[in-house]
């Protein structure tokens, strides 16, 4: 079976053509994998591997929006298209209208398009993606909806909610939900799957740190705490988004600014994070790169070190005896000092490091602790495309377990 992923970002789509195997327990094989990237008047399509060509240039492309780079991608794929048998949606929040994948039709679409201001940076690009597909492959081809925020629906309502009157959460679905719940999934499936243990019999927590960031606390193989809440603002500090914060700033600088809410909203998504306490950059690697030069530099790579650290020290405790740490995302697959800074001075509850796995690890899948230590910190490399392509193979009746 042929599944085609597709992931809109905010000016980007990545995608990935996955030829899947009869069963579960078959990995697949990769045969396009690759992202139209910058939308606009210097849109690209870089292709990062495709079946019998080495190498490939990235290639301009007309793309000034994500119906237009979906079209590209498919343009692309050529022939390919026709052999494709169902394709696969990454949906940032599926509020509590969705708690597992589903069958997209247009009941299910106009229910996404109402989610839009749950998610205003996520959901309107998933949306346009998927009318683009749509269009492109017409009613024939079975599309299926996988959400960020599926795997959190097992958080028990003590962590889930928020401590509001309780008529206006009910009245607004106002609760914690959690992102980045495919690529907590896959940590997971994989951790269980290095340690030749049953996904239910593992106990642990990920830590997805990117330019989007985020802690999962899991025990038995179920999500039961989650550092984003109601959007994905709150928890970790990421790239340009500030996490946790003290909400009465929200009206304080709206006050001493005078400007609206959705105002300093905006500034707390796409002007904060590393980027804001830098003044420098979102990413990390130039943070890294700056650290010993730049004070805001230090202080934007110590912020965000120590609050990663301080989760991971409540999420333990949550779990109540974890086996294994999870690294993965941009940042923690490929940025040992960062690994370093974030676990540093937790020897107390067996968390250690071996300096030497954890310098070597970059980008690539290992363990890095030592041997005898009591908690075995992983990096995994996240692959969200692969739970989106079983997901619709399961969901289209394709996959025999």
């Amino acid at each position: 079976m042929n599944v085609l992923v597709l992931n809109c970002g905010s000016s980007s789509v990545k995608f990935q053509l996955i030829e899947l195997g009869a069963g579960a327990a078959d990995p697949g094989r990769k045969l396009v994998v690759g992202m139209a990237d910058r939308l606009g008047a210097d849109a690209v399509l870089q292709l990062k591997a495709e079946a019998g060509r080495k190498n490939p240039e990235p290639l301009r492309l007309k793309a000034n929006d994500h119906d237009a780079a979906v079209g590209a991608i498919i343009q692309h794929l050529g022939e390919r298209k026709r052999r494709i048998d169902a394709a696969g949606h990454r949906v940032v929040h599926g509020g509590a209208f969705f708690t597992e994948p589903v069958a997209i039709d247009d009941d299910v679409l106009a229910k996404l398009e109402a989610l839009n201001d749950l998610a205003p940076l996520h959901n309107p690009p998933a949306v346009a993606g998927i009318r683009a597909a749509r269009k492109a492959f017409g009613a024939a081809l079975p599309m299926a909806a996988v959400f960020d925020t599926a795997f959190h629906h097992t958080i028990p309502a003590a962590a889930f909610t928020y401590a509001l009157p309780a008529e206006l959460a009910e009245k607004h679905g106002i609760r914690r939900y959690g992102f980045h719940g495919v690529a907590h999934q896959y940590s997971l499936l994989r951790y269980a799957a290095l340690r030749g243990m049953a996904p239910e019999k593992a106990d642990l927590v990920t830590l997805h740190l990117g330019n989007g960031s985020s802690a999962c606390a899991i025990r038995a193989g179920r999500s039961v705490d989650t550092s984003m809440g109601f959007t994905p603002l709150e928890g970790l500090v990421m790239g340009s988004r500030s996490g946790d914060l003290d909400p009465a700033l929200v009206s304080y600088l709206a006050r001493k600014e005078n400007v609206g809410a959705d105002q300093v909203e905006h500034w707390l998504n796409q002007r904060s994070g590393l980027r804001g306490l830098s003044g420098l950059s979102n990413d990390m690697r130039e943070l890294l790169a700056a650290y010993e030069s730049h004070p805001r530099a230090r202080l934007a790579v110590d912020v965000f070190c120590y609050r990663a650290r301080k989760y991971l020290g409540a999420y333990l405790a949550v779990v109540g005896g974890a086996g294994g740490v999870v690294f993965s995302g941009g940042i923690g697959e490929n940025a040992p000092a960062v690994r370093q800074k974030i676990c540093a001075g937790m020897e107390w509850c067996g968390l250690l490091l071996d300096p030497a796995k954890n310098s070597a690890a970059i980008g690539v899948e290992a363990v890095i602790s030592p041997p005898a230590a009591r908690l075995q910190i992983h990096v995994i490399p996240s692959d969200e495309e692969s739970i989106i392509a079983r997901a619709a193979a399961r969901l289209f009746g394709r996959e025999t377990h």
